[in-house]
């Protein structure tokens, strides 16, 4: 990555990010809503941009790109390939850090 600022959303677009992010199948709202809730503050243009070419998706195809059931390249659509979005789809797929509890 460039030592040049990227361009970080407004808190609007944001939102409207956010609202068009929702998605009909539960578990793909989780991963979304994990990406959301651990990167909130540093969400740039070009996540936006990714995450809306994963949105043109079916919730299915979205869903087996997730669990990595298919890879981008399987799919009749060839935004899930673009650069922007096979960076979000490598965040959106890592493991949830393992929550530690008291013994």
């Amino acid at each position: 990555m460039d030592s040049a600022t990227p361009d970080l959303l407004d808190e609007r677009s944001l939102s409207k990010l956010r609202w068009r992010c929702r998605r009909g199948l539960l578990e793909n709202d989780l991963f979304i809503e994990r990406f959301f809730s651990e990167h909130e503050g540093r969400v740039t243009v070009r996540h936006a941009r990714g995450l809306e070419d994963l949105m043109a998706l079916s919730d299915n195809d979205l869903l087996d790109l997730l669990l990595q059931r298919k890879q981008p390249e399987q799919l009749d659509d060839e935004r899930a390939a673009s650069a922007q979005a096979l960076e979000i789809l490598h965040v959106l797929r890592r493991p949830h850090p393992a929550r530690h509890s008291a013994p």
